[in-house]
């Protein structure tokens, strides 16, 4: 090479090293341009959707190993020629590794989940735990591979909003930014999950970010897509379930739907309460019996191994049993029965911590319950009844929606699974009844009323969680502050115990001062040593409810941007 053209080439190369140093520097600076934007999120699309087939593979490859299985489709069926003894033992294995896992990588046993990832958007700038989400992935891979009766897609949520917080913390994105990250993650990996690119995308936006701005679309549609786009290079373009004969006969079959949407409210109520019954029961024999943590797991998975005996259908996603039922290849009692064993093995499985999601045991509880409602609905008039089995798919829908409180992006998934848009009234008909009802019988959803059982209260809406984002020693007037409340004033208040800590919130400062009506309480660090506490400044009413109506404030510009 001559010496011109090989100090061209080392230019050049210096020029794209400096630029490149350079645009990442402003990208950490001044955060993503639009166009920069969309390419990341196509990049978190991708990186979310391999995950999630990789998650599905991962599942695939330990049941079939574990159970034996050519087609882990046909697990359920296959587990039937299986002795005993190996059902009963493969859940308390899988139990006890997860207890060990949990264990040792999660402060208090409990495996990251959907809940969580909503959370993160509201509370921490689209950020979700790290070592605690990669435990808790590794173990619902191995519940969902060993007897746990769950579904795969919570788990899957929380892994690539994993990958949205190391983008974020990379870039250093901001709140907004943080945000629609994760809602690109979790939008590649619902979509991937099921092959439904339009659900994906409403799901991110109606359950966790929770709204519908315009400047998130774009980049959540183009994570969705591209999260489809790498599933179905691994699966194929194909409905996960296959239906045929659900024409809508009558109009007047109309009502019946309705019907079915209280029903199958009331359904998914019962349902999400006994998740949390069993929860509180777990926690109650599990301090009676003083039993480790570590073993929690373990006993509820010999619970599910007993279950598993005489009903193999709770085993694992539980996919052959909803096609069953989608496609009316069961009888009305066994149709009864399943749904409330595998209520049963849910709530055991959530409650012994073993991890999971309840998205597609949802989808298997509402197609029982539909068509257990079709087969009597269809037998009383048969004249004006159409196919039970639309009523399963309008089922499917109505508890899945109530259960997520996703009634948007419920209803299309249940299309983009099963390729049928014609019964599109029936469904939208009973999603609705069952997600009215639901959510006035719990706090919205089933992941709402676990973050307000957690003392989180995301469900009633920034009003209402945002307080709790800042705390007293932020917004104070220190005590050398211009306009800082006198040291004497201040001293007065502590000796009538009037006074914060520098921890303590405005949710928990703003009581305070309509209990005493004082213009300002002391914030004091508590003593430490036998020292005295010291006094670090003042909270103002006027501050308190300044910061608070400033983050209303970027709240709704956010939501209407």
């Amino acid at each position: 090479m001559n010496k011109p053209l090989q100090q061209l080439v080392q230019k050049t190369r210096q020029d794209l090293s400096e630029g490149w140093r350079s645009g990442w520097s402003v990208l950490r600076r001044k955060g993503p341009s639009q166009v920069q934007f969309w390419f990341i999120a196509l990049a978190v699309g991708i990186a979310a959707g391999l995950v999630t087939v990789s998650f599905r593979h991962a599942i695939n490859f330990l049941q079939t190993t574990v159970y034996g299985v050519d087609d882990p489709r046909l697990l359920h069926s296959f587990a039937e020629t299986l002795p005993w003894y190996f059902i009963l033992t493969f859940p308390i294995i899988g139990g006890l590794v997860v207890g060990i896992i949990l264990n040792r990588f999660t402060d208090d046993g409990r495996v990251r989940s959907v809940a969580d990832v909503i959370e993160g958007a509201a509370l921490h700038d689209g950020r979700v735990e790290r070592r605690a989400g990669l435990a808790s992935g590794l173990a619902s891979l191995i519940t969902l591979s060993t007897g746990g009766s769950t579904g795969r897609e919570g788990p899957v949520v929380h892994l690539c909003g994993l990958i949205a917080t190391w983008v974020s913390e990379r870039i250093n994105a901001n709140g907004i930014t943080g945000r629609e990250l994760l809602g690109c993650a979790v939008a590649a990996a619902v979509s991937a999950s099921f092959n439904a690119p339009i659900a994906g995308a409403l799901f991110a936006l109606e359950v966790v970010l929770r709204h519908f701005a315009v400047h998130a679309f774009a980049p959540i549609v183009i994570a969705s897509v591209t999260g489809t786009i790498i599933s179905r290079w691994n699966f194929g373009d194909v409905t996960e379930f296959s239906l045929s004969g659900n024409d809508l006969v009558f109009y007047v079959e109309l009502p019946a739907f309705l019907l079915l949407g209280i029903v199958s409210g009331l359904v998914a109520t019962a349902f999400m309460r006994a998740i949390f019954l069993a929860d509180d029961v777990g926690n109650a024999v599990q301090q009676m019996l003083r039993l480790p943590r570590v073993l929690r797991p373990a006993f509820a998975g010999a619970l599910l191994g007993g279950i598993a005996i005489f009903f193999p259908h709770i085993i694992g996603v539980g996919y052959e049993t909803t096609s069953a039922a989608l496609t009316g290849q069961m009888v009305f009692r066994d149709v009864v029965i399943f749904a409330i064993i595998k209520a049963v093995a849910v709530s055991i499985t959530m409650a012994g911590r073993m991890g999971g999601g309840v998205f597609s045991p949802a989808l298997m509880m509402g197609a029982l319950t539909g068509l257990a409602f079709g087969m009597v609905a269809t037998s009383v008039f048969p004249d004006i009844s159409g196919s039970e089995t639309l009523y399963a798919l309008a089922g499917m829908g109505a508890v899945a929606a109530a259960v997520l409180g996703a009634p948007i992006s419920t209803t299309l998934i249940v299309f983009e699974l099963t390729g049928d848009w014609q019964t599109g009234l029936a469904v939208m008909v009973a999603v609705s009844l069952s997600t009215a009802l639901a959510s006035r019988l719990v706090d919205r959803s089933f992941f709402l009323t676990q973050l307000e059982r957690a003392g989180k209260h995301v469900a009633a809406g920034p009003q209402a969680y945002l307080l709790s984002l800042y705390k007293a020693v932020v917004v104070m007037r220190a005590k050398d502050s211009p306009g800082a409340a006198s040291i004497e004033a201040c001293q007065a208040l502590m000796e009538q115990g009037v006074f914060l800590d520098p921890e303590a919130t405005l949710e928990q400062a703003l009581p305070v001062f309509e209990d005493t009506g004082h213009a300002f309480i002391p914030v004091v660090a508590p003593a430490a040593d036998g020292q005295n506490p010291t006094l670090l400044g003042a909270l103002f009413h006027v501050d308190a409810l300044g910061a608070y109506n400033r983050a209303l404030a970027a709240t709704a510009a956010e939501e209407h941007a």
